[in-house]
């Protein structure tokens, strides 16, 4: 069955009618990358090709709560009124593990008056990707995703620990790369193949990164937003496939104590409307437009960072010596950098963002590391010289939690201007109210050192 994405709604009836969908699943990303929306019988989906869902559904905490008061209110109505949610026909999907034919299809949201909802999460990596077309230019992001795979955990305050492979025996030490521990897991991971193929997901390369039990997988790389949508469904996708095999997948930065956290890492680069890299001259040297672009990401991923280390797990990832990154030092081929180049040719020359945690949201990390991109090119930003050496030595250079990433964040008014004031104040008014929640919990560690030393 050809598996070329629909464009138009005609488009979009035909592809449903060939695999004979009798419900959809209409989805729209929330700024955690949760996937809210409703659940329509074919007929009703096609009769009304959308739906309305109040505007704060794009706009909570990850545990479920909304401001009650401030500047989240310049933006959002305090009545509680409705978005309209407008179906992306080149995002449908079937739903494999689904019983019966079922499709799922990533919708934009919209106001009243036909406008893009501003804080809502693909509105603002469309708006991004707009700015650069403006210019006559077209990113090309490749991500690779860093997961966990853990023991079924229905309590919280039990530490997560490696799962029972098929040997009948967990991960006790580290196996990176290594393809018999992948092997470990193959029923799992030939459902996840199997399901991704039937999505028509561009996955490339499942590999066994550092951590017990943690696993990378690779995206072809393509423009911006069809990646993040990729993102989107293979997180959804990859869960689904763990808890068919008694386990969890997990995405948090940082899920075991002592192992290492994970990543998001985002190459990048930018063609003209010639389809040429503009990080290359023609005699096939780094152009000025390449250094510029990783000016901007120095300048400003230190203020952004609270977009894509979402969470105070976040920052327990970036730390020393743990395979992420502490400054925003850049070099080629240099592992230990927040910004890396691969060994490339001319063609291929890109920029690899290593600062992102996995448990960003997907559509917000694309927005935020081409932004970054954009300001620095606009600005004409020179960059640090190359790190040569490793980058652990240097300063750390990130903001060391949630509160201070916010705090960043707010002060950097460029920021605002490319990614837009109503989705900063939205976003930072929902991570101070699960900062706070955060702030209420007390922690095993404060108990074992605290409680008969201070």
């Amino acid at each position: 069955m050809d598996m070329k994405q629909p464009q138009t709604f005609a488009e979009l009836e035909t592809w449903l009618n060939l695999r004979r969908v009798t419900e959809i699943e209409c989805l729209v990303p929330d700024l955690t990358g949760v996937a809210r929306g409703k659940i329509l019988p074919r007929e009703k989906f096609t009769e009304d090709r959308g739906m309305r869902l109040p505007e704060v559904v794009v706009a909570g905490s990850v545990t479920g709560q909304f401001p009650t008061e401030g500047p989240y209110f310049d933006v959002i109505s305090a009545t509680d009124k409705d978005m309209h949610l407008v179906p992306d026909p080149s995002t449908v999907r079937l739903v494999p593990w689904a019983t019966d034919p079922t499709a799922q299809i990533v919708h934009d949201c919209f106001d009243r008056n036909g406008g893009l909802i501003p804080y809502a999460p693909r509105s603002v990596l469309k708006r991004v990707i707009e700015l650069y077309r403006s210019e006559g230019l077209f990113p090309i992001v490749a991500p690779e995703v860093e997961f966990y795979l853990v023991a079924r955990n229905t309590d919280p305050d039990l530490p997560l620990k490696p799962p029972i492979g098929r040997s009948g025996r967990a991960e006790t030490s580290r196996q990176a790369y290594s393809i018999d521990a992948v092997n470990e897991f193959d029923p799992l991971f030939e459902d996840v193949y199997d399901y991704c193929g039937k999505m028509g997901l561009n996955v490339d390369t499942l590999i066994h990164e550092l951590g017990a039990g943690q696993m990378e997988i690779n995206f072809f790389h393509s423009d911006p937003l069809s990646l993040a949508d990729e993102v989107f469904f293979f997180k959804r996708t990859v869960r689904e496939a763990a808890m068919r095999h008694d386990m969890y997948a997990t995405f948090m930065a940082k899920p075991i104590a002592g192992e290492p956290g994970s990543a998001m890492h985002i190459h990048q680069s930018i063609v003209d409307a010639d389809g040429q890299n503009i990080f290359s001259n023609v005699d096939g040297s780094a152009s000025d437009r390449f250094f510029h672009y990783i000016g901007g990401m120095q300048k400003y991923i230190p203020s952004a960072m609270a977009l894509v280390a979402p969470y105070v797990n976040s920052y327990r990832r970036l730390a020393k010596y743990t395979a992420a990154p502490i400054n925003i030092e850049w070099g080629y081929d240099n592992r230990t950098v927040g910004i890396r180049s691969p060994i490339s040719g001319p063609e291929a020359r890109r920029v690899e963002n290593r600062v992102i945690g996995s448990d960003a949201n997907p559509y917000i990390a694309m927005a935020m590391t081409l932004a970054c991109g954009y300001l620095g090119m606009k600005q004409k930003l020179a960059p640090t010289a190359e790190m040569k050496g490793d980058a652990y030595g240097s300063p750390f250079a990130l903001p060391r939690s949630l509160g201070e990433a916010l705090d960043w964040m707010r002060n950097e008014p460029a920021l605002a201007d490319v990614l837009g004031k109503e989705f900063i104040t939205v976003y930072a008014e929902v991570k101070e109210i699960e900062y706070a929640e955060f702030m209420k919990v007390i922690s095993p560690w404060e108990r074992e050192h605290l409680l008969l030393h201070v």
